[in-house]
């Protein structure tokens, strides 16, 4: 338990309740700790957090386009590296067909989403269909395979030296956002069976970033039962059930689907916009002073951002004050929309991150002054 300094003050004109009825004329920003977790206070300003004129130096808002990526080989450690740190490691990944090989993640838990195409996971506990908009959990060390009924691509995010857990849902109940009742596992069935057999297979193993290949004259996907809680599981975006507030605009905190211990991963998916007059409707400028975060724009139409397209990543690291483009903002006010229509998944880590040169290769250097009124 952290013991913060909090002792809430209110100076000159301010609202009573963070994003509702702000003082006319003024920008709210959060300045918090902790991601959203911890204390914050809020700002009341008399210009917009975001109205920079010109920018110099590397910590910035930046914009990737994966989509632009090419070159993509028939393995998941083929993968494009996007970025990293100690303790979070995020690949793209495009297949298609049937993999060769099984692979190993010794490093950490691997959380692969699926962004487009369908097919066939196999791994040590069974078989699982996988499509569209599923995240798929895999614990550290399973080894598993895909095989793809059409072009797929994934979003990878490793938990390195660390597994993906469920937040603690609170007031809400375990029930809330998605009951644990829809997590699908493997099962051992037909088709699980059919591809066992006494075939020449080798296991790819990542340790350290580094692959050792283990040759068995089998395939040791061969289990013919198996029981426990340490196991692969699905969740689609479709079976989640955001968290929703009419007179409040919830923090992205409230979206949170896996944790780790330095990292958290949130869905956004479609909900409905904040009706009471005075609470706002886009996310709020914020200060999130202890977290870089990273979004992966999955489909849909990105309410608070202009010019971004579904296979695109933005990278805010902490240290400035972001929150929705100058257009977004005015038309919350002016004509709202009743709903959004998006969805995203967003990497909140607690230590800066790294970006691959292969992210590098597809940024959108125009990002930064795309805050600047037109």
């Amino acid at each position: 338990m952290k013991n913060w300094i909090e002792f809430p003050r209110i100076e000159g004109k301010s609202s009573r309740q963070a994003h509702c009825d702000l003082p006319e004329g003024t920008y709210e920003r959060e300045f918090g700790k902790d991601g959203f977790f911890g204390p914050a206070s809020h700002l009341h300003h008399a210009n917009p957090p975001t109205g920079w004129t010109s920018w110099e130096g590397d910590t910035r808002p930046r914009a990737y386009d994966l989509v632009k990526l090419e070159g993509f080989g028939p393995s998941p450690w083929d993968a494009k590296p996007i970025f990293h740190n100690a303790h979070v490691r995020t690949r793209f990944w495009r297949a298609e067909g049937k993999m060769v090989n099984l692979v190993t993640n010794a490093d950490g838990d691997e959380l692969l989403f699926v962004h487009a195409g369908s097919g066939d996971l196999f791994c040590d506990f069974g078989h699982m269909g996988f499509s569209e908009g599923d995240y798929i959990m895999l614990p550290r060390s399973s080894k598993w395979r895909i095989e793809c009924a059409e072009p797929c691509a994934f979003l990878m995010i490793e938990a390195t030296n660390d597994g993906f857990r469920l937040p603690d849902k609170g007031l809400v109940g375990p029930h809330a956002i998605f009951d644990p009742a829809v997590l699908e596992v493997p099962a051992i069935n037909e088709q699980f069976k059919a591809q066992q057999g006494q075939v020449e297979t080798k296991v790819v193993i990542k340790r350290h970033g580094r692959f050792s290949i283990v040759t068995f004259p089998f395939n040791p996907l061969d289990a013919v039962g198996w029981h426990g809680n340490n196991l692969p599981v699905k969740v689609n975006w479709r079976d989640i059930r955001p968290l929703m507030s009419p007179r409040y605009h919830l923090p992205p905190s409230a979206h949170t689907t896996f944790l780790a211990g330095r990292f958290v991963v949130c869905t956004f998916v479609p909900r409905p916009i904040e009706t009471d007059p005075g609470a706002l409707k886009v996310p709020f400028y914020h200060s999130n002073n202890d977290y870089d975060e990273i979004i992966f724009y999955h489909k849909g139409n990105f309410f608070s951002r202009d010019n971004i397209h579904p296979g695109m990543v933005t990278v805010h690291p902490c240290g400035f004050a972001h929150g929705p483009h100058p257009k977004a903002f005015k038309a919350s006010q002016t004509a709202p929309k009743k709903e959004t229509d998006e969805v995203a998944v967003m990497v909140d880590t607690r230590d800066a991150v790294e970006m691959s040169s292969e992210a590098q290769s597809v940024e959108w250097a125009g990002y930064v002054d795309s805050w600047k009124e037109k």
